[in-house]
C-alpha cells in the first residue's frame, strides 16, 4: 500500500512545538495549499491542513518557519480517535511530514513590527540587450567534416 502526500503551502500560523514525557520534539501547524481552481465568485479557494513533524525536523520547522512563511512537505497521511472533554469521540487526520523544505530564503520574508507578515514584492523582470552579440561578425567557415550527424 501506498500512503505519501506533498504539498506546498503557506504556514497559517507561527508553529508550536512541544516535548513528550520522554523528551522527543513534536511540532505542529497548519498548511494553507491553494486548490488549483477558484470559486464562483472569482475567489482563490484554499485547503488547511494539519501537519505534525517529529524530533530534529520538528525544532528545525519551528526555529525557522513563521505565519506566512512558503513551505513544502513531503509526508503521509494519519488518522487518529480519542474522546474529547465532552466525552464525544474525535477524529483527527493530518499530515506526519517526514520532509520540510524551507521554499524561500529568510531574506525575502519581511516581519512587520507587530509580528505580521508582508509577501515580497515581485520583482521586476530582468533588462536584456536588444543588441544582437553575432551581428558585425566575420562569417564562419564551417565543413561537413564539422558538424556531429
Amino acid at each position: 500500500m501506498i500512503n505519501r502526500t506533498v504539498l506546498v503551502g503557506r504556514l497559517t500560523k507561527d508553529p508550536t512545538i512541544s516535548y513528550t514525557q520522554s523528551g522527543i520534539a513534536v511540532c505542529r501547524f497548519t498548511l494553507a495549499c491553494n486548490r488549483p481552481f477558484k470559486s464562483g465568485d472569482g475567489e482563490q479557494q484554499a485547503d488547511f491542513i494539519n501537519c505534525v513533524t517529529w524530533r530534529k525536523q520538528a525544532e528545525n520547522t519551528a526555529n525557522f518557519l513563521r505565519k506566512g512563511s512558503l513551505a513544502g512537505i513531503e509526508g503521509r497521511i494519519q488518522t487518529s480517535s480519542f474522546d474529547g472533554q465532552d466525552g464525544k469521540r474525535v477524529f483527527m487526520t493530518e499530515v506526519v511530514a517526514d520532509s520540510v523544505q524551507f521554499l524561500e530564503p529568510k531574506s525575502n520574508r519581511s516581519e512587520q513590527p507587530n509580528g505580521s507578515y508582508q509577501a515580497p514584492q515581485q520583482q521586476s523582470q530582468p533588462q536584456y540587450s536588444q543588441q544582437d552579440p553575432f551581428d558585425g561578425g566575420a562569417q564562419i567557415e564551417v565543413s561537413d567534416d564539422d558538424l556531429p550527424f
